[in-house]
């Protein structure tokens, strides 16, 4: 499989050629099925890059802390604290 560069390159190729006037009914509707597959390939890689994102940030400093499993956990408490007052 290409790497994400690369596809999201050709899906970037492929939403020009579309919106070309000259390209026939039929090609159009082809590259658009090739569009879409594309576009689901990069959002699933774009999904797991951000899952590793999440949890390279939330990594403990020490050893036997508990990781934070939230990408903000600081919007919560701040929520929090806005409830009580």
């Amino acid at each position: 499989m290409k790497g994400f560069e690369e596809r999201l390159t050709r899906l970037e190729e492929i939403s020009e050629k579309i919106r070309d006037n000259d390209v026939p009914l039929d090609e159009a509707v082809t590259l658009f099925e090739q569009g879409v597959k594309l576009a689901r390939t990069l959002e699933r890689d774009l999904a797991k890059v951000e899952r590793r994102v999440q949890i390279l940030v939330n990594e403990p400093d020490t050893e036997g802390e508990e990781p934070i499993l939230e990408l903000f956990p600081e919007l919560n408490t701040i929520a929090e604290q806005n409830e009580t007052s």
